[in-house]
């Protein structure tokens, strides 16, 4: 509706008009009064709309007149969606580096490309800690098999549990799902437990479908009485790397995979495992250079007994009191010589309250193998 439109209407249409559309003091106005009140009563009417939205024609109907306007949206409209499909944009952003399970290469000189690896290393009896390696190929290809169902899949770190020892066992059980996320590549799992298992890698659909993209060696816990909690970065274990490599079971034969040793050796930058036995020469006499370079290996043990009973018995090993402790348990060392030793064990409470004996035989046998030389100069 324009001013022009509304000239061309006699005064009696425009007094029915406005009455219609509530202008107050209609009846005492002039033609042209009420042709600006008209106008203002439109302009009015579509502000609103204006506020709210971004520009879009409208039209308004007065009497049997149709005007179209236009709604031109305000600089905060404006302003406003930017910075929604901006959080939008953020957001989406952030989802898929959180999906995105591929591993990053490693800068520097030593510079390599990324394969696909996992590795379970055991770092206490309450601890695991996997290390992964994932290619952008082995994502691609899991959102390729996955479809419109990689939309929904969650990155997952599942913890299998074996039943069997064979590095290939069909009876696995999954016991855990942790969902983890991009931009890592190792994480360390708590176990309550005492079990064997291997871990794998992959995304979790919301149908329970799994598409698996790696999966780790096997490894034992060990019971939480033989060994302590292991720290959890690289640099500090390595005093003691040779026993978190055999618990992760890095000198097991049924361990045929090479990737946990080939982990440590990049980690630790040194080689595991005993040193090969190549080009070794029996000694032949006093004069060899073994002899000369004073090597030797001396092998001694002890044997440790252990046990509990009453707090107030009395225990003896070998006719020898042993100190019992305010719980019943009691503990000694006993030397080990190379020969075949009975070791009784009583233990007795006062009054009467009876008498029992265990009996332990324990024989040494050590045997010292012939020496051998390396020949250093043979190539």
């Amino acid at each position: 509706m324009t001013s022009a439109s509304l000239k061309e209407k006699p005064v009696r249409d425009l007094a029915r008009l406005a009455k219609q559309h509530g202008v107050a003091g209609w009846h005492a106005m002039r033609k042209d009064q009420l042709i600006k009140a008209l106008v203002r009563k439109a302009k009015s009417a579509l502000q609103p709309d204006t506020r709210r939205s971004a520009a879009r024609p409208a039209t308004v109907t007065i009497g049997r007149t149709k005007a179209v306007v236009v709604q031109v949206a305000s600089p905060a409209a404006i302003a406003h969606a930017a910075e929604v499909a901006r959080r939008i944009a953020e957001a989406r952003d952030r989802i898929a580096k959180a999906k995105n399970l591929a591993t990053q290469p490693e800068g520097g000189r030593g510079k390599r490309a990324v394969r696909d690896r996992m590795v379970l290393m055991v770092r206490g009896p309450h601890w695991l800690h996997a290390f992964w390696e994932v290619s952008p190929r082995s994502i691609e290809r899991a959102q390729s098999a996955l479809g419109q169902e990689w939309h929904g899949a969650r990155p997952v770190l599942r913890v299998l549990k074996m039943e069997s020892k064979l590095q290939a066992s069909p009876s696995e059980q999954v016991v855990r799902e942790i969902e983890v996320h991009g931009g890592v590549k190792n994480w360390f799992i708590d176990i309550r437990e005492s079990l064997r298992c291997r871990v794998e890698l992959g995304y979790l659909t919301a149908a329970r479908r799994f598409h698996s993209l790696v999966r780790s060696n096997a490894v034992s816990t060990p019971p939480a009485s033989q060994c302590d909690t292991l720290d959890s970065h690289w640099g500090e274990i390595v005093d003691d790397c040779d026993r978190i490599y055999a618990m992760s079971g890095g000198f097991s034969p049924e361990n045929n995979s090479t990737e946990l040793q080939e982990l440590f050796e990049e980690r630790l930058r040194r080689p595991m495992g005993p040193p090969t036995p190549t080009r070794l020469q029996p000694v032949t006499g006093e004069g060899d250079d073994t002899t000369r370079s004073g090597f030797q290996l001396e092998v001694d043990a002890e044997l440790i007994i252990y046990g509990a009973t009453r707090p107030d018995a009395y225990v003896t090993l070998k006719g020898e009191p042993v100190k019992v402790q305010a719980d019943g348990t009691f503990r000694v060392r006993v030397d080990m010589p190379n020969k075949r030793q009975v070791l009784p064990i009583v233990a007795s409470v006062p009054q009467g309250g009876g008498r029992q004996t265990v009996v332990m035989a324990i024989e040494r046998n050590t045997k010292a193998m012939e020496p051998y030389s390396r020949d250093v100069h043979e190539e």
